[in-house]
């Protein structure tokens, strides 16, 4: 028997809750992994609290990530006792996830975890900062180097948001943070940005074309916020997308592409292939400093996360919220 969270929907309505389960009900897969630690990310708090159509099937276990050991595999890349992460291929949206004790997945979609981190670290990155290092592969891949000029980085006291400053900061960038939590604007100092800025600088409808300011932008917000970032790009800039957390619109125009060429990079976290996962959680290794991630991270009990869910939703929670599953 292990413990899950379990997403059900049947006419009594939505619901989420920790259950004691049998092995027999896990599904197929390649690889068993005993978990250690998860996470609980925005798209995990949607998942639990029904407000979004994140789930795909019922019953489901969510949780988007895990990190923990192998105890059997019939998968040629791992052997029982060897340390994994798992981030994304739909797992807690269409495959069992990450929000329980136990996981059976495919061999494919695992990594073998950095030495540099044990698994409680591991969830701290977890998917968010995963894909907050996909943004700067992929701006950097683009030719953004510090002496580019500013960066900017929306929802900054988001999981995302938090790991790509500290990231940023690391690498030599100037980093400018919007958050609607100014009273945590030290924190995010603490984490390395030179500047804070008001989200709502960002989150109203604004100008086809602003003021050039950042040489690229880390974006995890959307809508609004997303189109007047790429109004204040420099002439050639970099614009990074992963996220939603204020609309899936767009609101803008095709200016700032057409007349200062800003490329709007899309980052799908999801399916990316494995070469080029190992190649971001070998840069997270080398890049992110241990100790600002401690800073930004809460740990919480399995039985925790459906109550915290709404608070990350309501935008209370600031940085990581690690799940021990054992607890």
């Amino acid at each position: 028997m292990f413990n899950a969270l379990v997403v059900e929907k049947d006419p009594q309505g939505y619901r989420c809750n920790l259950q004691s389960l049998d092995e027999s009900a896990l599904p197929q897969g390649d690889v068993q992994v005993d978990i250690s630690h998860s996470t609980l990310n925005y798209k995990d708090a949607l998942a639990i609290c029904g407000t979004s159509p994140v789930v795909r099937r019922f019953p489901m276990v969510p949780g988007i990530d895990f990190a923990g050991t192998v105890s059997h595999s019939q998968h040629p890349d791992f052997k029982a006792g060897d340390k994994v992460v798992l981030n994304g291929w739909g797992v807690g949206e269409q495959h069992w996830g990450g929000l329980s004790q136990k996981a059976s997945v495919s061999g494919d979609w695992l990594v073998p975890l950095p030495e540099a981190f044990n698994s409680r670290q591991a969830m701290a990155i977890g998917t968010a900062g995963y894909t907050a290092m996909l943004c700067i592969l992929a701006l950097e891949h683009h030719g953004l180097t510090p002496n580019k000029g500013e960066v900017l980085v929306t929802g900054a006291n988001g999981g995302v948001g938090s790991v790509a400053i500290a990231l940023l900061a690391k690498l030599g960038y100037q980093v400018t943070a919007a958050t609607g939590r100014p009273a945590l604007a030290e924190g995010l100092k603490a984490l390395g940005a030179s500047h804070i800025i008001d989200r709502r600088e960002l989150s109203e409808p604004g100008k086809p074309l602003a003021k050039e300011r950042f040489a690229a932008v880390v974006d995890s917000v959307g809508s609004h916020t997303l189109a007047n970032a790429c109004a204040a790009t420099q002439s050639d800039g970099l614009v990074a997308a992963c996220g939603l957390a204020q609309g899936m619109d767009l609101p803008a125009t095709v200016a700032p592409f057409i007349l200062r060429g800003v490329s709007l990079l899309g980052i799908n976290s999801v399916t990316r292939p494995k070469a080029e996962r190992l190649v971001a959680w070998q840069r997270l290794a080398r890049d992110l400093d241990p100790a600002k991630l401690a800073a930004i991270t809460e740990e919480i009990a399995l039985g925790e996360a459906v109550s915290k869910a709404q608070a990350l939703l309501d935008g209370k929670v600031r940085g990581r919220l690690v799940v021990d599953v054992n607890r």
